[in-house]
């Protein structure tokens, strides 16, 4: 496990509103290392919402999920658009290729640009459907290798494939896992899940958590518990 990623957690947050996202970092910030902000929060909110949270809880490191795909140039700028933010984890797609992965890299060299390689939510039938041979892990695995090949220095792939992205990349990689649920909690509309502790030992150095953490009645409570009740020994 990575030190500067411990507790090995980023929290989602998701939240309605910014007040909501900055109360909820407030809350979880002592009990989490990373706060995780989307694509829905960064359109809504801008770059004002992100610093209001990220003030919140000025130790967790900032994940930037805006899973960018696009012409390595435009992601470039896009890149360069956002540096003002210092997000320590930036996501784009693996889907878009070794240059666009290059491009995003070379636009914040102190940013771990993370790439996205298959959606949690994609079943077999829809990774077949959208073209991509083969079983999920074995397309994991090959954007994988393609995007640390191009740069990327974090990845994000499900539970069911973490142990096969560890082997394929390495120690040096570190690997970012949604998809991450306590026993008997709801999956909601993830399709390929698993609990922290069997993530965190097949090689997950951050664990993506939000509903389990953010519905609960405390927050605190609930990121804390998920620590002590799930981590391995």
């Amino acid at each position: 496990m990575k030190e500067f990623l411990t507790p090995p957690i980023a929290v989602a947050l998701d939240a309605p509103d910014v007040a909501t996202a900055a109360l909820w970092a407030a809350e979880v910030g002592p009990h989490v290392s990373t706060l995780k902000l989307g694509l829905q929060f960064y359109l809504a909110a801008g770059a004002d919402g992100v610093f209001q949270v990220r003030a919140s809880a000025p130790d967790c490191r900032l994940f930037l999920d805006l899973k960018l795909h696009d012409i390595p140039n435009t992601v470039a700028g896009a890149c360069g658009a956002v540096a003002d933010l210092a997000p320590d984890f930036l996501t784009v797609h693996a889907l878009g290729g070794p240059a666009m992965v290059s491009a995003a890299a070379e636009a914040l060299p102190g940013t771990r640009i993370t790439a996205v390689t298959v959606l949690t939510s994609m079943s077999p039938a829809d990774l077949l459907a959208v073209g991509l041979q083969g079983s999920p892990e074995d397309a994991v695995r090959r954007l994988a290798e393609l995007a640390v090949g191009a740069g990327a220095r974090a990845l994000v792939c499900s539970p069911h494939e973490v142990a096969a992205v560890r082997s394929a990349v390495g120690d040096d990689v570190v690997l970012v896992t949604p998809g991450v649920r306590p026993p008997g909690a709801e999956v909601g509309d993830q399709k390929r899940v698993a609990s922290p502790r069997q993530a965190l030992s097949d090689g997950a150095d951050l664990l993506v958590v939000g509903r389990p953490i953010t519905g609960a009645d405390d927050r605190a409570a609930a990121a804390v518990a998920l620590l002590a009740e799930d981590l391995p020994a």
